[in-house]
């Protein structure tokens, strides 16, 4: 730029030195002397040759300088070097290429002096369904083989040339058998990452070799094993793409179409926006709202689920606390009866020590009505006075009153045929009088 405008000044220099004979009254013409003039071509040749052998190299930019005598040097560094009169081919370091959904007015949104900016075009999906595709690319040059960057540098002549030239058919390339890889609906079913993947592995490596097959469609089973539909289309059998492998299983990819063959790098390769055709927006707004739909029935079917479980839980709870309440009575009842049946063991116990301390008793006053008897017997042996004596008899007559309520006679007598009255009273009187004699003596011998 600065070789042209001093080129300009010299020919501004030559032009006053020739005008001014020719326009000797130009009162324009008469402040440019002979020699201002031909200080001005001085000044323009000065500058020509200055700027024609010297440049500034901005930074972040490679230059491959061509030489008028046909050499070349590369320059990576920034600062001031010499092209003595050479052509410059700058490059950047780093080359943005991104592809943009233009606005409804046909914006590309802020543009950038360092970056290459296009609209995004429309592609096919395996499925046919077509989309544009906005798209971020970063390529970065090789700034460490000299010879290779002037070889890049010297086939394509400018940078602009190498973006659309080489890496622009590149990007194409790769969005284009991405594409035919899958079908748009299992891109937004969750293989956006890779369409990302194959698409930088393209521009990486070199494109893929893709080979068509033919895929039978899948039945669709609606709800049970009985119930099939099949989707019928015009074709009965769609034609599909897939990457073609080696016998090692290695992809096979075109030969010569490679961006690492010009020395390029893939710093970034992504897709950053899909605007899909109207009617697959429409499809994917139905399938929006059949899974809200769905999502909303789910909801539902587990909000009933755990209000049942909660139901039930409630009935467990009623049930547990129902047994609870039972068994607390049941225990009651049972404490109840065991305490009831030892205290009805203790009052046996009771009576039974009753029982045996009244018979004890009894026993007791027997001995010592016996033993009054016995010596009572031994005094009227002894001989009483009649006082003594009448006093006897009535403790006799108690004691005999005694012993017989305790006496047990035979229930069954034989009587004779003779017998009467008085002769019956006389048998009982025997039969007393016999008892009490057998019990004295029966004392006597104690």
């Amino acid at each position: 730029m600065l070789t042209l405008f001093g080129i300009l000044i010299v020919l501004f220099g030559i032009t006053t030195l020739i005008s001014k004979p020719l326009f000797k009254n130009s009162r324009l013409l008469q402040w440019f002397t002979p020699k201002r003039s031909f200080q001005i071509i001085g000044l323009g040749i000065v500058m020509s040759i200055v700027t024609g052998t010297f440049f500034y190299a901005e930074p972040g930019t490679a230059y491959a300088v061509q030489y008028p005598w046909g050499g070349q040097k590369a320059v990576f560094r920034q600062g001031i070097h010499t092209k003595m009169w050479g052509r410059l081919i700058p490059i950047q370091f780093e080359l943005p290429i991104k592809y943009v959904i233009p606005t409804s007015e046909g914006n590309l949104g802020e543009q950038s002096e360092y970056a290459n900016v296009d609209a995004a075009k429309y592609w096919a999906f395996s499925d046919a369904v077509k989309a544009r595709i906005a798209t971020s690319v970063v390529i970065s040059i090789n700034t460490e083989d000299e010879g290779q960057f002037l070889s890049v540098a010297d086939r394509n002549k400018t940078e602009e040339n190498l973006i659309r030239s080489r890496i622009i058919p590149n990007i194409d390339q790769s969005i284009k058998n991405t594409c035919k890889l899958m079908d748009a609906q299992d891109y937004i079913s969750g293989q956006a990452s890779d369409f990302d993947r194959f698409f930088r592995d393209q521009l990486e490596n070199g494109m893929y070799v893709l080979e068509e097959y033919t895929a039978d469609e899948q039945r669709e089973i609606i709800g049970d094993s009985s119930t099939v539909r099949t989707v019928v289309n015009k074709e009965s059998k769609q034609k599909r793409f897939r990457i073609k492998h080696s016998v090692d299983g290695v992809p096979i990819r075109e030969e010569g179409n490679s961006l690492k063959g010009y020395g390029l790098t893939v710093v970034q390769a992504v897709v950053t926006e899909i605007d899909w055709e109207e009617t697959f927006d429409k499809r994917l707004q139905l399938q929006k709202e059949e899974v809200a739909q769905t999502q909303l029935e789910k909801q539902q079917a587990e909000r009933e689920f755990y209000r049942a479980q909660k139901e039930k839980a409630r009935g467990e709870a009623e049930k547990a606390a129902e047994r609870a309440r039972l068994e607390k009575e049941q225990i009651q009842k049972t404490i109840a009866a065991e305490t009831e049946a030892k205290v009805a063991e203790f009052n046996l116990v009771k009576e039974k020590k009753q029982f045996e301390v009244e018979k004890f008793k009894a026993q007791s006053k027997k001995v010592a009505a016996d033993a009054e008897a016995y010596q009572n017997a031994k005094l009227v042996n002894a001989g009483l006075t009649p006082q003594e004596r009448a006093e006897w008899e009535y403790k006799k007559a108690v004691g005999v009153a005694r012993e017989l309520k305790e006496l047990r006679l035979p229930e069954i007598f034989i009587e004779g045929s003779g017998t009467s009255k008085s002769s019956d009273n006389t048998l009982l009187q025997s039969l007393i009088g016999a008892d009490l004699a057998k019990q004295m003596m029966s004392k006597e011998k104690k």
